[in-house]
């Protein structure tokens, strides 16, 4: 990732002092981890990597971080950083900007503390500033409406633009049931049935054929990721699209259930911002005593899973369902509403894997503090995000930097 490195320093304070100072400060930064680039006052840069710096060197510096936003109107446009050391008045006057840059509903971010704390905090707002990025002209495909029982599932699609800057393509699910008719037995599957298990089920031909005409769809709309209204499938083709989207999500191409696009936005956020696939899941028992949750679903990312069996589709009964088993330990919980005003995350720990029949087939129980009384009392629809491994604060950063608040 990139980091560049701006300055601004008042002319009255000594210039060798203060050059020496900073070659110290950053030299420390760099011992500790921070690779950068340092551009000093030539701001003609700045807003090209994928985060910048502005190192206030000294008190004083306020009138001239005005005059650089009129010559440089990037400072007014994206998150301003702010570098403070602990020397000659650095962090007041970063404090006397950024309350500036506040009162003009302007967002920006003061780092400053330790050189191991600094390092940390400068790498992960460069992961945001740069998922960010990544996200900003992504597609993701609506394959048929959301299912009709997600009733507090609607989507503001202008605020998803404005917030994520996804564009969402709505996909008529005839294109998919008839690209499936049309290809009949002639898809060509061995290619994904040998990098797979063995599965006797009549279904499962049919199951890598809907992921053969998805990855078609996937082309010819230039789609990053795709929600599909898996339901229509059972009386359409007698199939269903666990298989599918199990081996699509592996494959880093978000894939979510039911036509459930906040799910799939928050699905699509998690990959681009920790690197893990999101497993999309029902909570299916809440013990608010002692916080433990179980969540299911039928599909499971395949590169989230230590094992898997197959099954069937639990309320169908048809299908090639997927019972696979998360590894145990630290976990997260994330979910973003549909209208881009309200986020849940918590970290958690997996305590284990579970199967009972009268549920879907891929089990898992997580432990939390508070996602079992949150969940209660103030959900964000029935299905949540579980990611491997502890990402709250990383998402927490992000969600602050595209305007939500913290929950």
């Amino acid at each position: 990732m990139k980091t560049y490195i701006f300055t601004l320093t008042s002319p009255i304070h000594d210039k060798t002092s203060i050059e020496q100072h900073t070659s110290m400060f950053l030299g420390e930064l760099q011992a500790a981890g921070l690779d950068y680039e340092y551009l000093g006052e030539d701001f003609r840069r700045y807003g090209e990597g994928d985060i910048n710096l502005i190192y206030i060197r000294t008190g004083g510096t306020e009138g001239y971080f005005l005059k650089q936003t009129n010559i440089t109107p990037r400072l007014t446009t994206a998150p301003v950083y702010l570098l403070a050391s602990g020397e000659s008045n650095s962090l007041a006057a970063s404090v006397e900007i950024l309350s500036w840059l506040r009162n003009k509903g302007i967002q920006g971010k003061i780092f400053h503390g330790s050189n191991k704390y600094l390092v940390e905090q400068i790498q992960a707002a460069a992961l945001v500033e740069k998922t960010k990025k990544t996200l900003h002209g992504q597609r993701a495909g609506i394959i048929g409406q959301p299912s009709d029982w997600l009733i507090a599932s609607h989507i503001d699609v202008e605020a998803v633009k404005a917030r994520l800057g996804v564009e969402l393509i709505n996909i008529d699910i005839q294109e998919l049931i008839e690209e499936y008719r049309r290809t009949d037995n002639n898809i060509e599957i061995s290619d994904v049935a040998q990098k797979l298990q063995p599965c006797q089920s009549k279904y499962f031909v049919g199951a890598l054929r809907i992921y053969k005409v998805l990855r078609l769809i996937i082309e010819r709309y230039h789609l990053n990721a795709l929600t599909l209204r898996c339901f229509d499938l059972l009386d359409a083709i007698h199939n269903t699209g666990c298989m599918a989207l199990a081996l699509l999500n592996s494959e880093g191409v978000p894939a979510a259930c039911e036509g459930d696009v906040p799910a799939l936005l928050t699905m699509m956020l998690c990959h681009a911002l920790t690197g893990h696939t999101g497993f999309q899941a029902n909570p299916s028992r809440i013990n608010p005593e002692t916080g433990e949750i179980v969540f299911a679903h039928c599909t499971v990312p395949l590169d989230m899973i230590k094992c898997y069996q197959y099954d069937t589709h639990f309320e169908s009964g048809i299908g090639v369902g997927l019972h696979g088993e998360l590894p145990e330990g630290d976990a997260t919980i994330v979910k973003l509403n549909g209208d881009m005003k309200q986020w849940y995350s918590e970290d958690v720990t997996l305590k284990r894997n579970t199967y009972k029949k009268q549920l879907c087939r891929t089990q898992i129980v997580l432990h939390t503090q508070h996602a079992a009384n949150y969940l209660l009392n103030h959900p964000l629809g029935n299905h949540q995000i579980i990611l491997t491994g502890h990402h709250r604060n990383l998402i927490d950063m992000f969600m602050q930097s595209v305007g939500l608040p913290t929950t």
